[in-house]
């Protein structure tokens, strides 16, 4: 009874802060909001503790934000930008594995080389997620945006991966570069190999079984959508590759699956829906949860500092955290300007000019580079006891400073990221020519495939019969005709096209609105039932969403 009645306290916590950030005077970041909330209920007054087991969190949130994301991120522009982002998420983690971790152990000689690259590995992820939260959406260039986002999918894997090398070094006294790195490259491609292969299993078996391409309940569909990210984390698990990369691959796997780009409408929008609030109450249990272990973690080993050793240790102890975030910080913003100098360089080459690396651009990326609860589920994941029995040396301490560091990162970025991005000129949104273009050739294709039909099915009808069918022809046809008009190149008919375009819209969504409150005040009246008043309310409601869509 105690954990349902933890969960629903957490549901309940994840829902008050989205009204809580709408409701503050004041524009606070989301994630930020839910830490603090979940700082709050662990005050000793409310006493929400909950157990932060890294193998359950691994297993129950990573997989499908992930597999989310991954379903989300626009592959053209991953593709496009694979070096940048391979350099970041395999190059600068294992750097900052390396610097860092020698960094640690000489800063702080009790946390002994293997257990301080054990840290730099968990503190080597991004959380993309995050980042999005504190920047707010489209703040950050798009092609700096995509980088990021795809540095996030991949080096959740590789920082794990080198931690768990590091762990296996803490325990046994024995590495090889060599064999690691074999190791790291069948683990990653195995895992990418799994997670493809389970999502392509998906699409046969819900197109031969499921039904999902025809008239159907899409709920089973749905249903089974949920489940992939799950059984490619556990598949690759089982064969100890990586689970996460998995769950990346089966992500994007799905843009190219045929139940995603044939399957019924109905499936499509379910499914957008359902992923939308499973990605928002997933990603705002997992900042709660690091809300919950900040006091025990943070505040417990300052407590016990302050009246062990007095106020010069608990200096001490927020100076690690400082200087291992600005160690971070620095081999980020110097491994970030060495891949743009040598960027352009190559540009130069070309006999592109000025091709100079842009200091805002890699203070941003720098700042940009947020740890999150990857973080947390690594470093709590270190073993405490050695083979021998004895306690693993600065398991606890590494902890802390994990945890401060994942703090004071999200703080930088809240007070750091709007001070660097004011003022700076996006310029055109370099999609809008293809939108155009995509939107022009839609709806000739559109008209043409009405004029078909009409000549199809009015080819044996009597006069009046073909007379009106031709006015169903010609208003179906004008709707596209005005679409096409507002795509013109010249500006006359543009503007006359958008002027009438959005006085239609207005009487639409004026018109859905008074459908919307005739149906409910006919239900109050008992005119009609619950079961009517839903089938209704989802057309206008469908029909409304279709309509607001193309005004975004």
């Amino acid at each position: 009874m105690e954990i349902v009645f933890t969960v629903l306290i957490l549901l309940l916590a994840v829902a008050g802060s989205g009204v809580l950030t709408r409701a503050l005077p004041f524009k606070l970041p989301l994630p930020l909001v839910q830490i603090a909330i979940g700082a709050i209920l662990a005050w000793p007054r409310f006493d929400l503790h909950v157990k932060f087991d890294p193998e359950i969190f691994m297993l129950l949130f990573i997989p499908p934000l992930l597999f989310a994301d991954g379903w989300r991120i626009p592959k053209r522009e991953f593709f496009m930008a694979r070096r940048a982002i391979v350099m970041l998420a395999l190059g600068l983690v294992f750097m900052t594995v390396l610097v860092v971790g020698y960094f640690v152990h000489a800063l702080v000689p009790e946390i002994s080389l293997p257990v301080a690259f054990a840290l730099a590995a968990v503190l080597s992820p991004t959380d993309a997620v995050a980042l999005s939260g504190i920047a707010g959406k489209g703040k950050i260039p798009g092609q700096l945006m995509h980088i990021l986002e795809g540095e996030a999918l991949m080096n959740d894997a590789s920082g794990l991966v080198a931690l768990k090398f590091a762990i296996a070094a803490a325990l046994t006294g024995v590495f090889s570069l060599r064999d690691a790195s074999i190791s790291f490259v069948v683990i990653a491609a195995g895992g990418l190999a799994v997670g493809a292969a389970v999502s392509a299993a998906f699409s046969y078996v819900s197109t031969r079984f499921l039904s999902l391409t025809e008239e159907g309940d899409p709920a089973p569909g749905v249903v089974m959508t949920l489940l992939i990210p799950f059984a490619a984390y556990l598949c690759a698990e089982r064969f100890e590759l990586s689970g996460i990369l998995a769950a990346v691959a089966a992500g994007m796997t799905m843009n190219y699956t045929s139940i995603v780009n044939q399957g019924q409408v109905s499936s499509r929008v379910r499914a957008s829906s359902t992923w939308t609030m499973i990605e928002f109450v997933f990603n705002g249990m997992v900042f709660i949860m690091l809300g919950l272990q900040f006091p025990h973690i943070l505040g417990r080993a300052l407590l016990d500092a302050h009246h062990t050793s007095g106020d010069a240790q608990v200096g001490r102890l927020i100076g690690y955290i400082v200087a291992v975030a600005l160690a971070l910080y620095a081999m980020r913003f110097v491994w970030v300007w060495m891949l743009r100098w040598f960027a352009s360089r190559g540009a130069a080459k070309q006999g592109v000019s000025n091709a100079v690396p842009g200091l805002r651009m890699v203070s941003v990326t720098t700042v940009a580079g947020v740890r999150g609860a990857v973080t947390l589920a690594g470093v709590l994941s270190l073993p405490e006891l050695l083979p021998n029995g004895t306690p693993l040396p600065g398991r606890d301490l590494a902890i802390f400073i994990a945890s401060g560091v994942i703090l004071l990162s999200l703080l930088i970025a809240v007070v750091a990221l709007p001070m660097l991005l004011r003022g700076w000129r996006r310029g055109k949104d370099p999609h809008a020519a293809e939108e155009n273009l995509a939107r022009t050739l839609s709806a000739q294709a559109a008209i043409r495939a009405v004029d078909q039909v009409h000549d199809k099915e009015c080819a044996n009808l009597e006069e009046s019969a073909a007379a009106y069918a031709a006015d169903v022809t010609a208003r179906v046809m004008d709707l596209y005709r005005r679409r096409l008009a507002t795509l013109d190149g010249e500006q006359e008919p543009r503007e006359l096209a958008r002027r009438a375009d959005a006085l239609e819209f207005q009487m639409k969504l004026a018109a859905m609105r008074a459908e919307r409150k005739t149906l409910l005040e006919l239900r109050d009246s008992q005119r009609i039932n619950d079961e009517t008043m839903n089938k209704l309310m989802r057309e206008v409601d469908l029909s409304e969403t279709a309509l607001t869509a193309r005004k975004r």
